[in-house]
């Protein structure tokens, strides 16, 4: 029976105790212009596990996964990744890691196996190696009926496939994913998910930035949620929701002025403890209340708001990072 991408991480006896992999110390990155991208951050990540950088477009995931890749030159700090100083050793740090940026980098003129055995080849593999590997992979990531195929005949999930083979196939100590399964349908995504949670089982240590909450709290034993270059939390996602002063949360839409109708369902629900008004819609913060609908749509009402529709949930990653910095993950 194959496992779900979460139960086979909880069930690999592999929950990233190891030794430090990933170290980095006041990293900093200004773009011209005066663009602070990356401001000063402290990280470490540990061997074995599943890390994730979490956070909205811009928030400087991608930023921070190039400085440590060597593809962003630092402006200021240190960063190492399996002990080596990637901006003093730069090609010796690009030994010990594997990428899968957010667009393709695949090599459109050669077919599927042949993308897999260069770059085996170009990691110092023996021919015979690199095409036993090459083979492997293939089976491994589902992809063996498509060996012949041009990389242009392949969907958006195979070729996303084919590119964290292609990472993973000099067997580099840490596995870079930058929005790995952006623009990926939910089959796509979900048959990634098994796959690094597969990897995962075998050890592999993986840093991974999205802005999926749902990816994050599916593959990832911490979660380091950014914004504006810097770290805002770090924990576990339960660690990270047990942050929140809520137990529930409801969203309202409803017409008219969103900030006045926060301030009184603020005052009428039992146990609200804050409201915020997020694209449109009040996220009501609520620890303990009973008949909790009732209540809403009663001080609603009588504050002569007309509710369009209004949502419960306990709290997310979403929540968390709204509670952080009164907007939506998604932006």
């Amino acid at each position: 029976m194959r496992l779900q991408p979460d139960e086979a991480v909880r069930r690999s006896g592999n929950e990233g105790g190891g030794e430090e992999v990933i170290r980095t110390q006041g990293l900093t990155k200004v773009y011209p212009g005066g663009i602070l991208a990356v401001d000063r951050l402290d990280l470490s990540v540990r061997a074995g596990e599943i890390f994730g950088l979490l956070g909205p477009n811009g928030a400087g995931k991608t930023t921070t996964a190039g400085m440590l890749t060597t593809r962003v030159l630092p402006t200021a700090g240190r960063a190492w990744v399996a002990g080596v100083d990637v901006v003093a050793e730069p090609a010796l740090a690009k030994q010990v890691i594997g990428v899968v940026p957010q667009t393709s980098t695949l090599d459109r003129s050669l077919t599927v196996w042949e993308n897999l055995y260069y770059h085996g080849r170009y990691f110092g593999m023996p021919a015979k190696s690199a095409r036993a590997a090459t083979d492997d992979t293939l089976e491994r990531f589902r992809l063996a009926d498509r060996a012949k195929a041009e990389v242009l005949e392949l969907s958006g999930g195979m070729a996303q496939r084919l590119m964290v083979a292609r990472a993973i196939l000099h067997r580099p100590s840490i596995l870079f994913l930058d929005e790995p399964t952006a623009g990926l349908d939910p089959q796509s995504r979900l048959a990634l998910w098994e796959i690094l949670a597969e990897l995962h089982s075998d050890g592999q240590t993986v840093l991974l930035s999205t802005h999926y909450m749902e990816e994050a709290e599916q593959l990832c034993h911490r979660i380091a949620i950014m914004d504006h270059g810097q770290i805002l939390a770090l924990d576990t996602a339960a660690g990270l929701k047990q942050t929140v002063a809520a137990d529930t949360e409801i969203r309202i839409q409803a017409e008219g002025d969103l900030d006045d109708l926060a301030r009184e369902l603020t005052g009428r629900v039992d146990g609200a403890v804050d409201a915020r008004v997020v694209e449109d819609t009040v996220h009501l913060s609520v620890r303990g209340g009973r008949r909790l609908l009732p209540q809403v749509l009663a001080a609603a009402d009588d504050a002569g708001f007309q509710v369009s529709d209004i949502s419960v949930n306990e709290p997310t990653l979403e929540t968390v990072f709204i509670s952080l910095t009164g907007k939506d993950l998604r932006e």
